[in-house]
């Protein structure tokens, strides 16, 4: 896993991780946990869940869609009662922060 860091709190970090695969980088093709764009995710106790995570380029057209997309598939999960999203650009994303899984869906090893 690529995450740099899972800070626990009340809510399964898990499932939350799991929800987040859910959110697919249209230009690749790939989730966004396997792509390593998260970097990290905190859950305080009362459900407030900070998730810092990058783009694939600082230009990328999709920042909008992929701001929504973390909004709606954590939207509703239990132990999660608001979501801050904070897109962060240290340290800059490169292929190297791919996961082997990703790696393999995208054809660029067996």
């Amino acid at each position: 896993m690529s995450v740099t860091e899972w800070l626990h709190g009340d809510a399964d970090v898990w499932m939350i991780q799991d929800l987040l695969r859910g959110v697919i980088d249209p230009e690749v093709g790939v989730d966004i946990v396997n792509l390593g764009l998260i970097y990290g995710l905190s859950v305080s106790p009362d459900g407030a869940a900070t998730i810092r995570m990058t783009l694939t380029t600082p230009g990328c057209p999709l920042s909008g869609y992929m701001d929504d997309a973390v909004h709606d598939v954590l939207w509703g999960a239990p132990g999660i009662n608001s979501v801050d999203l904070q897109i962060v650009w240290d340290p800059p994303w490169d292929t190297s922060m791919m996961s082997v899984q990703a790696k393999r869906e995208l054809g660029w090893i067996r």
